[in-house]
């Protein structure tokens, strides 16, 4: 089952696009992807598990992205 993690309150009609085939909570180790909207991303070691990070806003400037792509090898853009 994949595991979201949520760094900010995100709008319930967003997270009722989520079956109950994923576990999305703000507590949780080990988690698949990250879901954010404005909290600072730069100070958190992100897991070898992560494989992604989606922004419910606008820009990525409060995610690290140069450490998620050397730790991960994943490409990001925008």
């Amino acid at each position: 089952m994949p595991k979201i993690k949520l760094y900010n309150n995100i709008a319930q009609i967003g997270l009722d696009q989520f079956t109950e085939n994923y576990e999305v909570n703000e507590n949780m180790d080990d988690e698949d992807a990250i879901l954010v909207r404005s909290a600072n991303l730069h100070d958190i070691e992100y897991g070898a598990n992560l494989k992604a990070i989606a922004r419910a806003g606008a820009g990525v400037n409060n995610i690290d992205i140069d450490t998620f792509i050397s730790s991960s090898g994943f490409f990001t853009s925008n």
